[in-house]
């Protein structure tokens, strides 16, 4: 397995290194992200099933550590950096805005309305971790890390996947441009194709657990012909699959057995049909949709109108720099608030802006 050297990481501006920290380049971005206010917010951002108060369905938060562990688990059975595997799966889906895949849809479409392209969340995870953080200064993580964050599209279902290296922040600037477009080109790493495998075991099974505890589906409608290779479990699920990634990659790639992997393509099928596009899991779907539109309008005409009193300018330009407004026109700016916002402050947000509130 290609190791990658933390000692060859790249940052896009130099930095001076205490002779004390003990830190490697990875290591460090690790906890720049685990200390990063898009990192806290995974807290109170949807998985798949949102506006539900069942204690115990899964978070972004949640689904961030399953895919750090199980990635960090296989990574060391192949001999890959644990730390560069960690800061990518910890930041991998940072640029998820409230309410899921749906508020991405939502989001992406009111994007392409403004001119201001296409809303992708790997995308807006660079945007957010560079451009965002720290006040409008990013974190300056390493191009190895940012290139797996940007590169990992779980919504990819591949057999084998190897790096499509790059040397220099040059190249990572054509790939970023790619992904705007849509297009979804592999990690320059083997750690990072290994996270973005793994992405979908993170969630495929456990989606499963939280869809049969909500009722929206039961145990006996998983497909038997899948259940006899996978298991009827999310742990029988991922332990099939962990063991199956260990035994069948190579030297240069990240691969399934064509058994396992054609299993597990009926098994995300199975999900799309029964789960994610389920009419129970979509019925308020259309209120969030309009909730986005009507949002993302009142604090664009704000930054427009100068309306210094506006959660835009409270809530987030007044801790940006001014290099950060310079550089971004009033739909970029939305775009960026929006997207940062967990589904509570998103609900609490519409609240201010369109309920009336009593005077004090």
């Amino acid at each position: 397995m290609k190791w990658t050297d933390p000692a060859k990481a790249k940052r896009r501006k130099s930095e001076e290194r205490s002779k004390w920290d003990m830190r490697d380049a990875f290591s460090i971005d690790v906890d720049r992200i685990l200390h990063s206010r898009a990192y806290t917010s995974y807290i109170d951002k949807t998985q798949v099933f949102y506006l539900i108060g069942h204690q115990g369905i899964s978070h972004r938060v949640i689904h961030v550590q399953l895919l750090s562990r199980i990635a960090r688990t296989i990574g060391r059975k192949l001999g890959l950096n644990d730390d560069l595997i960690e800061a990518i799966a910890i930041g991998h889906d940072i640029g998820h805005p409230p309410f899921g895949h749906d508020g991405e849809i939502y989001l992406d479409g009111i994007c392409q309305q403004t001119n201001i392209g296409l809303f992708r969340h790997n995308v807006q995870a660079v945007q957010a971790l560079e451009i965002v953080e720290k006040d409008g200064k990013g974190l300056n993580l390493t191009l190895e890390v940012l290139d797996g964050i940007l590169c990992h599209n779980g919504e990819m279902t591949e057999q084998s996947i190897a790096p499509d290296l790059i040397h220099a922040f040059d190249d990572f600037d054509e790939k970023l441009q790619h992904c705007r477009q849509g297009q979804s080109p592999a990690p320059a790493t083997m750690e990072g194709c290994l996270v973005r495998v793994v992405d979908t075991i993170s969630y495929v099974g456990r989606d499963i657990e939280d869809a049969i505890a909500l009722g929206i589906i039961s145990r006996a409608d998983l497909p038997q012909k899948i259940v006899n290779i996978l298991g009827d479990t999310n742990g029988k699920i991922v332990y099939t699959l962990v063991e199956d990634l260990i035994q069948h990659s190579g030297h240069d790639a990240i691969s399934y057995s064509q058994r396992i992997f054609q299993a597990l393509s009926e098994l995300k099928a199975f999900n799309y049909e029964n789960i994610y596009l389920n009419e129970k899991v979509k019925k308020e779907s259309d209120k969030i949709k309009a909730m986005y539109a009507l949002i993302f309008a009142s604090l664009a005409d704000a930054i427009e109108s100068d309306d210094q009193n506006s959660p835009i300018f409270t809530q987030f330009l007044v801790h940006m720099t001014p290099e950060y407004e310079e550089h971004h026109i009033p739909s970029e700016i939305v775009r960026d608030f929006i997207a940062s916002l967990t589904d509570s402050a998103f609900l609490r947000l519409f609240y201010t802006l369109y309920v009336p509130q009593v005077p004090s």
